[in-house]
């Protein structure tokens, strides 16, 4: 028998393995939606913490205020701030029933505690990682402009994070715009064309440049570094954010699904989009000493290749609809 064969055979106890183990963090993954809207409707607290929790109703919360202030500069009157809080209340529980808006802002709050979790633990600095730095310092102008502009938008993040905010222009296009029909559905005189739900409707699209945002700078950086774009996928050398960005773009995943796959019961998912990703199993094995210092990867998973790995994952569950 030759060594292919051999792998071949010892490949389908370990892909049987880690399809269960897949299929269990699947139904843990499929309870996220519900169990948060019901706990941002109840002010329970069960299995999530009140960090978290307390963060997606916080940036809910700020989006929907700063969707009134819009109303309140286009009508003229750009010192009401006091907005009615059942408004608010009313803007926010819509945006906790679109699945996608919930998903993201979860993922933020996720991406923060974790960040906040490895600064506690390893020193790390939320907005200056060692790569960033190292981007800066570039001798390509192009480069270390756009780190420079990412380490600002990340400083604003933190900072925003801390107030549990989330500005306009950070929400990725199709999100912005689900907020924004929120808004014109909200409004009463939105069907007239020079309402102030519509002016501020429109002043907010013009404005906005998806691009320039935190999210679209990391990406835009990592595909500016080409085939160097593999050195972020070291935590402790790219930082979280660009770490999470690089995961998902590198594993053909959605965001949200490589910051859910971070989570301690997910380490199966975790370990696939990093072998999918590309990395060797002994580099893979560096990066659960800083994210899951106590977990294994599992038994047999140096036999999996990128390729099998990444079927495995695109078989798995996506983020869930509700």
């Amino acid at each position: 028998m030759t060594d292919t064969s051999v792998k071949a055979a010892g490949a389908v106890p370990v892909e049987a393995s880690i399809r269960q183990e897949l299929a269990h963090g699947d139904a843990m993954i499929g309870t996220v939606a519900p169990i948060l809207r019901h706990l941002l409707a109840n002010d329970e607290r069960s299995i999530f913490c009140d960090e978290v929790i307390a963060g997606i109703r916080g940036m809910m919360t700020d989006v929907a205020r700063q969707l009134l202030d819009a109303v309140s500069d286009a009508a003229g009157v750009p010192d009401q701030r006091d907005h009615d809080p059942a408004q608010i209340a009313e803007l926010a529980e819509g945006f906790a029933g679109h699945s996608g808006f919930l998903a993201h802002v979860h993922a933020l709050a996720l991406e923060t505690r974790l960040a906040g979790q490895l600064n506690t633990r390893l020193a790390m600095d939320p907005v200056l990682s060692p790569l960033l730095q190292t981007l800066i310092a570039s001798g390509e102008p192009q480069i270390a402009e756009s780190a420079m502009a990412l380490m600002a938008a990340q400083a604003r993040f933190v900072q925003s994070q801390r107030r549990m905010q989330l500005p306009l222009a950070e929400l990725p296009g199709d999100l912005l715009h689900a907020a924004l029909l929120g808004l014109q559905g909200h409004g009463t005189d939105a069907a007239e064309g020079r309402s102030p739900v519509a002016i501020a409707v429109a002043a907010i699209r013009t404005s906005f440049d998806e691009s320039h945002s935190r999210l679209g700078l990391i990406s835009r950086l990592l595909t500016g570094m080409g085939d160097g774009a593999l050195a972020a996928l070291s935590v402790s050398s790219a930082g979280v954010a660009i770490f999470l960005s690089a995961l998902a773009l590198a594993s053909g995943q959605e965001r949200e699904m490589a910051i859910l796959a971070t989570h301690e019961g997910q380490v199966v998912r975790l370990a696939l989009a990093l072998r999918a990703a590309g990395l060797r199993p002994e580099s893979i094995e560096e990066q659960f000493i800083a994210l899951h210092p106590g977990a294994n990867l599992p038994d047999g998973f140096e036999q999996l290749g990128p390729d099998c790995a990444a079927a495995l994952l695109a078989r798995s569950a996506a983020f869930p609809g509700g």
